[in-house]
């Protein structure tokens, strides 16, 4: 039984669950569908909780996206002490677990582009197989940053297909749908993951903070078979499991890591786990 996978998929559909409920309790519909009614209705903004994953609220306090965050930072070259006590929990949340957590168990477009790996390999498309380095994405975030330094806006934001998905579902916008028809087009024909894996800022960001977090997958290396179905499971990066395989280390330390367990799934002696430290 692929019990990581299965507590994955309940996790990813629970979290658009959260930010669809405060919209239909309010009465609205999704896709920023209203009513259609003539009477007020309830402010969704006015419930316990309401939001998206670039900004929500809980009881009036605010969480905030840490790299949606930092673009605004640059792009407006300023601080507000108030972004630091909304970006706080987050950060708390990903000492704890690692911050690519967030690609491997809440970010939609990765549960999109899983769907689509699945599909390409069903209608058995084939694809040039071109990969890209996976750093490539931290000089994607950077220059990113630098754009929004120049032009004085956080344009990934405008652009996100992230972004797009939960806006789309949630409000109806259109913001980012072209990226992500982009971004689906490369992954059928190009090479698979490759957003994930080399091209998106977010998860470059993620990475650079990717080391810190206190769980990590673990290996007993007298109960490896060096089989390989580990690497050809991960949907992170098959690099990052070679140091802990090849016994030089007892832990995946990659900043890449998802901690989506796909690797502890696949392993045929429960070599791998996934343990604090």
């Amino acid at each position: 039984m692929k019990r990581w996978l299965i507590a994955r998929r309940t996790v990813q559909i629970l979290v658009w669950v959260v930010f669809c409920t405060p919209l239909v309790v309010a009465g609205f519909s999704l896709l920023g569908l209203t009513p259609g009614v003539e009477d007020a209705v309830q402010t969704p903004a006015q419930g316990i909780f309401f939001g998206s994953l670039s900004a929500s609220q809980i009881l009036n306090f605010d969480i905030l996206d840490p790299f949606a965050t930092l673009q605004t930072m640059v792009a407006s070259r300023s601080f507000d002490l108030a972004w630091l006590w909304g970006l706080l929990p987050v950060l708390l949340v990903y000492v704890i677990i690692g911050s690519r957590a967030f690609c491997g168990w809440i970010c939609p477009v990765n549960l999109l582009l899983e769907f689509v790996d699945w599909l390409r390999k069903k209608l058995r498309i084939p694809n040039a197989g071109r990969r890209l380095p996976r750093r490539t994405k931290i000089a994607v975030m950077v220059l990113f940053l630098l754009l929004a330094l120049i032009c004085a806006q956080p344009l990934f934001e405008n652009i996100s297909p992230i972004a797009a998905l939960g806006k789309t579902l949630l409000y109806g916008s259109m913001a980012g749908l072209g990226t992500l028809v982009g971004i689906i087009v490369l992954e059928l024909f190009w090479a698979p993951r490759i957003w994930c894996r080399s091209l998106c800022p977010l998860g470059g960001f993620y990475e650079l903070f990717g080391r810190v977090g206190i769980f990590r997958v673990r290996i007993k290396h007298d109960a490896c078979t060096h089989c390989g179905k580990c690497e050809t499971a991960c949907i992170a990066a098959p690099e990052i499991l070679k140091p802990a395989l090849a016994g030089s280390t007892k832990r995946v330390c990659a900043g890449d890591c998802l901690r989506c367990g796909a690797c502890i799934d696949a392993c045929p002696t429960h070599a791998l786990s996934m343990r604090p430290f």
